[in-house]
């Protein structure tokens, strides 16, 4: 590290010329030496030294070409680590062997791999509900931004857990938080892949029908209601949990409105007596 500091001074951009410069003045010396003693003695034969410099000079580039060659695994790596983007870490070709660039590409490689994982868990804890493994808000809304408008119309429904307040008081939290994952495994498990179920809060939850008609996300939503009453996921006394559900059509263009039209018809199928599904054209029923 010593050597590294005193000679920052010659060619501070550049470790290759840094170390070709020390390397030159370690094998010149002796030919320095002995061109001056063979001058001060008068037996310097002209040609002889012309033959000793050029050869000098050729094995200085050929010096020169090694060092940048032997060199260039730990450059690769430093643009590696230099060129990160957001905080990720190209991985580099491995070497064999294990000298000091093949340690050095290694262990690149080695915190390569520990970042990109670390970035996909962070990504997943930002965008995955931690309870119940559906998407949360965030990333629901994240998906829809990937999409164009075309692919992201269809319906949306708002789904909420009823008297769940209950389940939490006379069950325990503890089997609210199983109601809530198992209800959501149903969600998830009943929808199309292409669909889109996010815990939107609390014991509510959206579903994003893409492409699909507000009748053909009822319909789905019937069939989720219809097996959780016959595969109760709790029961409050007698009752089995049930949920009310309000749908509308949607685009991700319009879903801030959508989204109020789909919570006035949640909010009117509670009020109806829960354990319903009801379409935003239905309100003026």
């Amino acid at each position: 590290m010593r050597l590294y500091l005193a000679s920052s001074f010659i060619f501070p951009r550049s470790l290759q010329l840094r170390l070709f410069a020390v390397c030159f003045v370690g094998t010149h010396l002796p030919l320095a030496a002995f061109l001056v003693w063979a001058a001060a003695t008068g037996r310097l034969d002209v040609l002889g030294a012309i033959v000793v410099i050029a050869a000098t000079v050729l094995g200085m580039l050929i010096a020169v070409g090694g060092i940048y060659a032997l060199l260039a695994p730990i450059d690769l790596a430093a643009r590696a680590l230099n060129d990160a983007d957001d905080g990720e870490i190209a991985q580099v070709p491995q070497l064999s062997g294990g000298d000091l660039a093949a340690r050095l590409l290694a262990g690149v490689n080695r915190a390569a791999g520990a970042t990109a994982e670390r970035m996909r868990k962070l990504s997943r804890e930002a965008n995955v509900d931690v309870l119940t493994g559906v998407l949360n808000r965030r990333g629901l809304l994240q998906q829809l931004d990937t999409l164009s408008e075309q692919e992201t119309t269809g319906a949306v429904a708002l789904v909420d857990m009823d008297h769940f307040k209950l389940v939490n008081d006379l069950l325990g939290h503890e089997t609210g938080d199983r109601v809530l994952q198992d209800f959501a495994k149903v969600l998830a498990g009943t929808v199309r892949h292409t669909d889109l179920v996010a815990r939107w809060g609390g014991e509510e939850f959206l579903v994003y029908f893409r492409g699909a008609t507000e009748a053909q996300a009822q319909s789905v939503l019937m069939r989720i209601a219809e097996r959780i009453r016959n595969e109760p996921l709790a029961h409050l006394g007698e009752r089995p949990v049930t949920f009310s559900a309000g749908t509308t059509a949607a685009s991700r263009r319009t879903l801030d409105e959508a989204l109020r039209r789909a919570d006035s018809a949640l909010y009117e199928a509670k009020h109806r007596g829960r354990a319903r599904i009801l379409s935003n054209a239905e309100l003026s029923c």
